[in-house]
């Protein structure tokens, strides 16, 4: 074994956690890794059936199937093929790795350690200042194996934030022609919607504060169209709803006053980008969409995963922090109690700052177009991934 040469590949290890966020993320990692680096990635997974809501053509019934260049494998217990060790051994957001993966690492550090993989912990993203001092720190674990912590992040000291590397000027093609959210629009359904009329995506998790913007929008001197998949959004709007959830279908409206509910189908991850490009603001959850709403250079609100003792207010205040930094101080403070109030389901502090907001829109606009490139700041986590495993 020792004079084996070690396999290039990556293994990315990924438990689903609140559908589509941790697989969310890790696809398109390992798209990314596959496309731009020609890496050989084997992703595995445990939950194929939520995976193939963001990957359609996905069978939830195979053990192994290879799309975008990636090998995904379901994550059973024990796993159904044999673990072959590559370059690079990637647990997404601290997930714990099967046994005989384990006992594999151990067999190779102690018989041949050339071999063992670069063994990472992908954690979540967060712009608190304490990731700067921890990314990339060593952990030595109890079986004499070698882990480092990744931290995504958005400064020039952390992992990054994955963004392909041609996204931004697709993104600016789609937006300069305003018949391509027309037509998305009407592909997916979606009827009467003018090019004046605003449109605001809904991803978001339960919380009353979305029934207070609902009622707001309804009295909006403007039609507004609210795009809801069917799903945990949904489920604070039964009052405003004709049937119980699991009778909507894709395409239905809903009319309140000149706010119009338009119930979405599930769509890959291409399409839902698409979808945030399209739309005036979008009010996105978790880590994927939270990114991707960000790359959409759209004003937006952040509904973040909730945490015991309300840590996640402390995460999103560190981003709020961050993301106004260049905005004009009036401007910043509506922005960010509006993100308040809605994490905190304040019904009529959610409505007032809407309210407050909506006439600095243009700026806010502005500021939206320019903080995806002073985000990135210069390498995006794949890069930057690439870059530790050579430097390691």
């Amino acid at each position: 074994m020792t004079n084996t040469p070690r396999s290039t590949h990556w293994d990315i290890f990924c438990t689903v956690v609140d559908n589509y966020g941790d697989i969310g993320v890790t696809w398109r990692l390992a798209k990314q890794m596959a496309n731009e680096y020609q890496i050989p990635v084997n992703l595995w997974v445990d939950d194929l059936a939520s995976f193939s809501h963001i990957l359609p053509t996905l069978d939830p019934l195979k053990t192994a199937q290879s799309f975008n260049g990636v090998n995904i494998i379901h994550w059973t217990k024990p796993l159904p093929i044999a673990f072959v060790a590559g370059e690079v051994l990637i647990e997404a957001f601290a997930c714990e790795l099967p046994e005989q993966v384990k006992a594999q690492l151990v067999y190779l550090h102690q018989n041949a350690p050339e071999s063992v993989p670069i063994w990472l912990n992908l954690e979540y993203l967060s712009a608190e200042d304490w990731v700067e001092g921890c990314h990339g720190l060593p952990s030595l674990q109890a079986n004499g194996l070698k882990k480092y912590f990744y931290f995504p992040g958005f400064s020039a000291k952390t992992g990054g934030l994955i963004c392909e590397q041609d996204l931004f000027a697709e993104r600016d093609a789609w937006q300069a022609n305003s018949a391509n959210k027309l037509q998305l629009f009407s592909q997916l359904g979606l009827k009467r919607i003018e090019a004046q009329d605003t449109v605001i995506s809904i991803f978001s998790y339960e919380t009353e504060a979305l029934p207070a913007l609902c009622e707001l929008w309804q009295q909006s001197a403007e039609k507004i169209h609210a795009l809801i998949p069917k799903g945990r959004s949904l489920n604070s709007l039964t009052q405003l709803l004709p049937c119980d959830i699991a009778a909507l279908v894709p395409g239905q409206q809903i009319n309140h006053g000149n706010l119009t509910l338009h119930i979405l189908p599930m769509t890959d991850q291409q399409g839902f980008d698409r979808l945030l490009w399209s739309c005036d603001f979008n009010i996105v959850r978790g880590e994927d969409s939270f990114l991707r709403a960000q790359w959409a250079a759209k004003p937006f609100i952040w509904h973040i995963y909730p945490q015991e003792d309300d840590y996640h207010l402390v995460k999103l205040e560190a981003f709020l922090k961050l993301y106004c930094d260049n905005l004009p101080p009036k401007i910043a403070c509506y922005w960010s109690e509006l993100n308040l109030a809605f994490n905190q389901a304040q019904q009529s502090a959610v409505s007032l700052h809407w309210q407050n907001l909506n006439p600095v829109n243009l700026p806010l606009l502005h500021h939206a177009k320019q903080w995806p490139i002073n985000a990135l700041n210069a390498a995006d986590l794949a890069t930057r991934l690439v870059q530790f495993v050579k430097n390691s």
